[in-house]
């Protein structure tokens, strides 16, 4: 008998059949070549640790009798089995501890701005404290002084008695794209030299007064705070700085300071010892889509003017409540964060340029900005103490009772002109007004009377929206209401 492969015929039908096999085998299974790329294509990251691990630190803070916080029971045994004491406890490898000892008080990260000592931590970790611990990598431990912190943006400087140190890279936020790796370094729940990645889940995330932070899904918890946010690159794109949780633990979101802004707040702090910023003395509040469109304003840009500051640089300027402000120095004001961010920024005694939308057109006005102080105590002015004039109230078809307001009431409230709202009902309880609010204009204009404010309601188009500006309290706001179709 023949051997299957032997006759001639059978040769040259199965040399095309191993060839088929074979293609399709390069197919199921890629070359070694093709397996490697695609492993090249992963991130590595164990350069960036041996790069930048030693110019972070782990940060101690200290303080004297104050009390022993209270500790989870599930955290307490995990920091027991791992034998790290807890912030606020004695730590049982050091004995007993002698009455008036510092103790712990909590634990963070930083990293080392300069090879003569200075090291950028968030504010919150120092906050408070009696005494700064800051360990570096090969085990050295130094009392650091702080420099300076700043509370509003949560970046401070400290500074460490030492020379040659590796110092960070600072990189470029505008080059830092969604989607991008990004690494943390840090100490969470003490564990010193920690390292955890993951990408960039968004820029510009508005969850501060002064800072837009970076939105990443990298793993960061207690003690992590003050640490670096790093690049592939090695370079520092931010301050990792807070989470979002439900439970105080990761939960797949945390953000982190923009490293350009904090390096203009560390420059500042590192000179000064303080940050000076600009302000013009408003309140202000977001502009809705509903707003924006039923006062004529088209889509919901600017910051609304909430409350004015009496005799501050804004009200100097004729900068009035209800107004939105959506320009300074030519620079648009997309949404209200913006604002202070603008302001902030604007050296004090500089005179700015503000646009204004009021009452359905644009005015320019001229602000000279003041330094930033601590917020003044505000009065809220007692508008139902007067009496009222039941001959001056009107009931209109929105579910508003209506008054006049003396001048007592005005003089109080510091307007010029409005109407209290008496009773509310339907459309306008719906829409959120209460008794006792000051309604100041109606579709942009301005109410003088009770009779006046009758006449604006009749006046408008059957079941179309209504823009009415409103004093509350201190505040002021626009409401939108839909009368019944």
């Amino acid at each position: 008998m023949q051997d299957v492969l032997t006759s001639p015929l059978q040769r040259y039908l199965a040399a095309p059949m191993a060839a088929l096999l074979l293609a399709a085998a390069s197919l199921l299974a890629p070359t070694p070549a093709a397996h490697a790329q695609a492993v090249r294509g992963l991130p590595d990251f164990t350069e960036l640790v041996e790069q930048v691990g030693p110019s972070v630190v782990n940060i101690r803070t200290l303080e004297r009798g104050r009390g022993v916080p209270q500790v989870d029971e599930s955290v307490e045994e995990f920091f027991r089995r791992f034998g790290i004491p807890l912030p606020g406890r004695p730590d049982p490898r050091r004995g007993p501890r002698e009455d008036g000892e510092p103790q712990q008080r909590g634990v963070g990260s930083g990293f080392i701005l300069s090879g003569d000592g200075y090291v950028m931590t968030n504010a919150h970790v120092v906050d408070g404290a009696d005494e700064v611990i800051v360990t570096l990598t090969d085990k050295r431990e130094f009392k650091a002084r702080i420099v300076g912190a700043d509370r509003r943006t949560d970046v401070a400087v400290v500074k460490i008695d030492a020379g040659g140190l590796p110092a960070v890279k600072i990189g470029d936020v505008s080059r830092l794209k969604v989607g991008e790796w990004v690494m943390a370094i840090g100490s969470p729940f003490g564990l010193e030299n920690t390292v955890t990645a993951g990408i960039v889940s968004a820029k510009q995330r508005d969850t501060g007064d002064f800072l837009p932070f970076i939105q990443t899904d990298v793993a960061i918890n207690p003690g992590n705070s003050g640490g670096p946010l790093l690049n592939l690159r090695g370079e520092v794109v931010g301050i990792n700085s807070q989470i979002y949780s439900r439970s105080g633990g990761f939960m797949g979101i945390s953000f982190a300071i923009p490293i350009d802004e904090a390096m203009r707040v560390a420059d500042q702090l590192r000179t000064s010892g303080r940050v000076i910023r600009g302000r013009i003395g408003v309140q202000i509040a977001p502009v809705t889509k509903d707003v924006a469109e039923s006062i004529g304003l088209g889509k919901p840009i600017g910051a609304l003017v909430q409350s004015v500051e009496s005799g501050g640089p804004a009200d100097k300027a004729g900068v009035e409540a209800g107004d939105i402000i959506v320009k300074v120095d030519g620079r648009a004001v997309e949404k209200s964060g913006d604002l202070p961010r603008i302001i902030g920024g604007t050296k004090p005694g500089t005179k700015s340029a503000l646009q204004v939308y009021r009452r359905g057109n644009y005015r320019d006005l001229t602000v000279t900005v003041a330094e930033f102080e601590p917020d003044r105590p505000r009065r809220v002015a007692d508008a139902g103490s007067a009496p009222r004039d039941p001959g001056s109230q009107s009931t209109t078809a929105i579910g508003l009772t209506v008054s006049d307001l003396s001048e007592t009431q005005k003089r109080d409230l510091k307007v010029r002109s409005g109407v209290m709202v008496d009773a509310v009902e339907g459309p306008a309880a719906r829409a959120g007004l209460r008794e006792g609010d000051v309604i100041l204009s109606v579709d942009n204009t301005e109410v003088s009377s009770a009779k006046q404010f009758a006449t604006l309601i009749g006046r408008g188009e059957r079941g179309r929206p209504l823009s009415v500006l409103v004093r509350r309290g201190e505040w002021v706001n626009y409401f939108v209401i839909r009368p019944n179709r």
